[in-house]
């Protein structure tokens, strides 16, 4: 279920209602620069993506070599949570 421009009593008792009833809920509204949003989304299951960190030699331990080897790592792993 999606809300926008709903008062916040109805925003809770709708939320209320989803909960109950394992139903994912969104609400949110923007007023000119500045906005908010809410998600209930019970139990649920995502994947992150998390990038492995390279070794590095023992004798680049400091210095921009041994920086630009951390960020350079093109392989990630994907971690069910």
């Amino acid at each position: 279920v999606c809300l926008t421009g709903c008062s916040r009593d109805l925003m809770v008792k709708i939320d209320q209602i989803c909960h109950r009833n394992d139903v994912k809920f969104f609400t949110g509204d923007v007023f000119g620069y500045h906005g908010y949003m809410f998600a209930d989304l019970g139990e649920h299951e995502f994947v992150e993506e998390k990038t492995k960190v390279a070794k590095t030699n023992p004798g680049l331990e400091d210095g921009a070599e041994a920086k630009r080897a951390k960020l350079d790592s093109a392989e990630t792993t994907m971690v069910k949570k």
